[in-house]
């Protein structure tokens, strides 16, 4: 299998990932806490930044074609809720998560953990900003500064922070594999 048809293989088996992740949630108030952040990160950790975030643009132009892969449907008029901010945000939070582990000196947990937390501020900025002029601005459900930080942030985020321990480890696990696939790959082509 060429590196090229094995990106596309890759970028599309987390295109489903995400979509499946969205399906499994905990319902709370105002942005229910889904799995896909967990795929989003570990797109970006293990494909790059490039495939990473090409990978959640897949899925967010499915779900805007009307395919029901967001967690609370799909069609184009999801960009009029306020929570598709965070389906924004985990574009450029897979793209900053990847970068830096593109750049990592060591690929160790601890390190894949600070590359998730980076990237996880960005989801949470993007979402957050995005909720807040959707719903003062457009839809007309408007909602406090206060009340933006507790529920989409304060009650969110402990869960995506597990999020983010459990795809370090993950990361550490399953990166020297993907590593190995690739070298036994180049070593049978010869």
């Amino acid at each position: 299998m060429t590196s090229k048809t094995k990106s596309i293989v890759y970028c599309g088996l987390f295109t489903a990932l995400i979509a499946m992740g969205a399906f499994i949630k905990i319902p709370i108030p105002v942005v229910p806490f889904t799995l896909q952040y967990l795929f989003t990160m570990m797109a970006g950790l293990l494909l790059g930044s490039k495939l990473g975030a090409l990978s959640v643009t897949l899925y967010m132009l499915l779900g805007l074609m009307g395919l029901p892969v967001f967690a609370e449907g799909g069609g184009i008029w999801y960009v009029f809720k306020p929570s598709f901010g965070y389906i924004i945000g985990f574009i450029v939070g897979a793209y900053v998560t990847g970068y830096i582990a593109e750049n990592m000196k060591k690929k160790g947990i601890i390190n894949y953990l600070g590359a998730n937390l980076a990237g996880l501020f960005f989801v949470y900025a993007i979402g957050m900003i995005y909720y807040y002029i959707i719903g003062n601005y457009v839809v007309d459900s408007p909602i406090g500064i206060w009340p933006l930080f507790l529920y989409c942030f304060i009650l969110a985020v402990p869960g995506d922070i597990a999020l983010s321990i459990l795809g370090a480890v993950l990361a550490k696990k399953i990166r020297p594999v993907i590593s190995l696939g690739a070298i036994m790959a180049k070593n049978v082509a010869r």
